[in-house]
Parts: structure tokens; sequence; C-alpha cells
């Protein structure tokens, strides 16, 4: 259904803008219209006509459904990736300025967040790294990370809706543990611990130091698997390690301290605007950083990466244009004697370049039609069955995410549609100029 209203407005665009060009060049009679049909149609002695017609109008379907493929890639990319960073991700955090990363009074600055208009959630967090084994010889440094053991509305993240076994309770049911945590899947697959499975794990800030051997001895803690989450971003689940609040405080050596905390938002697309009001309203030395700014970079380059593809695929809608020129060039050369005639029978010469006209933006409008349609068909299609896989190694997501932005369609038409009306100027301007003598004797 998205995709046939979308085919709906995308038509409705196009005859839209098709009635805006024909009104730009005066209304055109019936004749007009009649003689431009009939040009764009083969003879029995001329059949590359039509042939090289029907190419002219591939050419401009190719291009705007390429174009808008393309984009709704590029969009897809954008979205799924800003949907995958936010699953662990806040759309604030609260920090604090110095050396460490450390939040004493914690509680006071929460009651304050928590009062502020415009705040859904918030709770404190801790943010950690450390090293974790299944009782092999293989080891995986990973990052920790203490949140509060609650699965309801108040949850920060979207987190607990991507749990594949248990979820944030941490129920233990191993005796002489310290808790439970949850590990990705991948994660549990390389480290072999699943749900039940007893792993251990050292902190750096943890290290006690041995006065007999002079060094810092790391303190090894032992913790139940007691969830696993799939979130279907690589780091996340091959590198993300989630325990309860208190146990991460222990573990990071904080004491009462958290490393900061973490706020959800009523309207996440504002994070920034309420970012700046909120450390106004806390003052030094406390510091939010919204989730856009944490990932300005990953975001600047799809950006980037958008207009560039966007602007070298649209040449394809240029390289059709030039199709369109040599199209009607042929259609004037094959029509001369025919364009002599009603020249000489009176037909005023504006109406000759009208004819023209109203064949380019023909092909152009049947062209761009079809490429909208096929492109929102073609998106559809790969992003609902995930067709294309990729390695998520490298790109974060486990397959090509496709959405089709309305506005870029839109974009894309018209864009489509003014290079359309603008190749055939030149082919009817040769054709208005012809003399109907020279025009008639033409062999």
């Amino acid at each position: 259904m998205p995709i046939i209203l979308a085919a709906v407005r995308v038509l409705l665009f196009g005859a839209a803008a098709f009635a805006v060009a024909v009104l730009v060049m005066n209304w055109p009679s019936r004749l007009d219209l009649r003689v431009a049909m009939r040009y764009l149609k083969s003879r029995r002695s001329s059949r590359l006509l039509s042939l090289i017609t029907v190419i002219a109008v591939g050419g401009v379907t190719v291009g705007v459904a390429a174009l808008v493929f393309v984009l709704g890639v590029m969009n897809g990319m954008q979205n799924d990736l800003r949907e995958k960073i936010l699953v662990v991700n806040p759309h604030l955090r609260v920090l604090t300025y110095g050396e460490g990363l450390r939040l004493d009074d914690w509680p006071d600055v929460l009651a304050k967040v928590r009062r502020t208009r415009g705040v859904v959630a918030a709770a404190p967090f801790v943010l950690t790294q450390g090293l974790i084994s299944a009782g092999h010889d293989y080891a995986e440094g990973v990052a920790v990370i203490g949140v509060e053991t609650d699965t309801g509305s108040r949850a920060v993240t979207s987190l607990p809706r991507y749990f594949t076994k248990g979820d944030l309770a941490f129920r233990t049911t191993q005796p002489g543990v310290e808790g439970g945590i949850a590990v990705g899947t991948r994660l549990a697959t390389k480290l072999s611990a699943f749900p039940g499975d007893i792993v251990t794990m050292v902190a750096p800030a943890g290290s006690q130091f041995n006065r007999s051997l002079g060094a810092f001895v790391p303190k090894y803690r032992r913790y139940e698997v007691t969830g696993l989450f799939e979130t279907g971003m690589y780091d996340y689940d091959n590198s993300y390690v989630v325990m309860p609040r208190l146990a991460a405080q222990d573990f990071a050596g904080l004491g009462s301290a958290v490393t900061g905390l973490e706020v959800r938002l009523e309207h996440p697309e504002k994070a920034n605007a309420f970012a700046q009001q909120l450390e106004t309203q806390l003052g030094y030395p406390y510091r939010a950083l919204d989730w856009q700014l944490q990932n300005r970079g990953l975001f600047s380059a799809l950006k980037l990466e958008k207009l560039a593809m966007g602007f070298v695929v649209f040449l394809i809608c240029v390289v059709a244009a030039f199709n369109v020129v040599g199209t009607l060039t042929m259609v004037v050369r094959d029509k001369t004697r025919e364009i002599g005639i009603l020249l000489a029978m009176g037909m005023p010469r504006g109406r000759i370049r009208r004819v023209f006209i109203i064949q380019g933006v023909f092909i152009g409008l049947v062209g761009t039609v079809l490429g909208a349609v096929l492109g929102l068909i073609l998106g559809s299609s790969v992003n609902s069955g995930h067709l294309i896989p990729i390695d998520p190694s490298i790109y974060f997501i486990d397959h090509l995410p496709v959405l089709t932005n309305p506005l870029d369609a839109l974009a894309v038409v018209g864009a489509s549609l003014v290079i359309a009306t603008l190749a055939p100027l030149y082919p009817s301007v040769q054709a208005a100029r012809m003399d109907p003598v020279r025009a008639i004797r033409y062999e």
C-alpha cells in the first residue's frame, strides 16, 4: 500500500509538472498534440525511429529509477544506523568536565534533569572497559555498561526490546557469582558462553597492589550470563556487556559514583538544542552530549556520501537528456518534408516549435513516471526481502536497507521533468527555422 500511494503521488506530481510546462508553452491545440504523437510513431519505411524513441524513454526510466533507488539506500543507511545507535546510546548524556568520567553528586543532578520539561526518562549509568573469558584460553576485550535493573517504561534506551533471552532483571541461578550480565549474541558465540554459564571478567580499575610482587594484581570477578541481546549492530553484539549499575560501580571501582546520566527525550531530533539548554540550567562543571554530536562524524560522512552518489547518478539523467536531443534531432531530419508542408500551409513557426517540445516533454514524463515507480518497487522489494546482504563488521548492519523519502522522490521527478523540458529546445528551434521551399525539396 505505501508503494501504491507513493506511485500515485509521483503520477500526480508528474501530471502537474507536465501541465505547468504546457501552460508555459501556451496551451497546445488538438492539432499540435496529434502531430506530436504522430511524429513519435514509426512509419513502415522508418521503423528505427520508434526504436530510438523507446530507447530515449528507457534511458530516462533507468536514470530516474537508479536515482530514486540510490537516494533510498542512503536514507535507509542513515535511518537504520540512527536506530541501531540509539539501541544502547541514549538521546543525551550528562557528564562532567575534568579528568576521568565520574559523577559523584548524581542523585541531585538526576532530580533536576527529571524535572526538566521535555525529559521522558533519565537514569544513572556506568561505562567502563574490561576483559572477559569463559574459562578457556581465549579472552576478549569488551565495553561494560551498567544500567538500572528496569525493564518497564522508565528504560532510557530501547535495549530491552532486543533481548532474545532473559532481560534487564539479571536474575541469577548459579551460586558464588557476583551478579548477572547480558552479552551480545556474537560475543556469546565467540566465548561459547550462553545463559546459565559463568564467565570471568577483569577490570583495570579493579586491580590491587601486591607489595610482595611490587605490582598491581588484577582482581577476577565471576558473573553468570543471564541474557542475550541481538541489535543487528555489529559493535554492540560483538563487544558489549551489560550488567546492573551497582555491580558495574564495584567493577569499575567508582564506589557510589557513576559515569554520568543518560536521558531519553520527548523529541530526539531536537537533542542538540536541548543539550545546550540543559548545560545552561545545570551550569559548570556539567556538560550534555547529544546522540547527534557523539556520532557527528558518521552522519556527516553519510550526508556527504548521499550528495556525491546522488550527483553521480544524476549524470545518468543528463545522459538520457542528450539521448532525447538525439532522438528529436532524428525526428526533425526524418520529417523535414512534412515540416516544410506544414509551414507552406501557413502553420506558425511557434506551433512547429511547440510540437517538438511536446514530444520531448512526453518522453520525459513517461520515462520519469516509469522510472519513479520502478525505483519505488525495487527499493521496497530489496528492503522487505533483505535481498542484498552486507558485511556487518564493516558497515555495522547486516543487510542493505532502503527507505524512500517522498521529498527526495518528488525532487528527482521535478529535476527529470525540467531536464526533459529543456532537452527538446534545440531540435524544436531547428525545426521552426526551416525554409519551407528547401524543406519540401529535401530528399
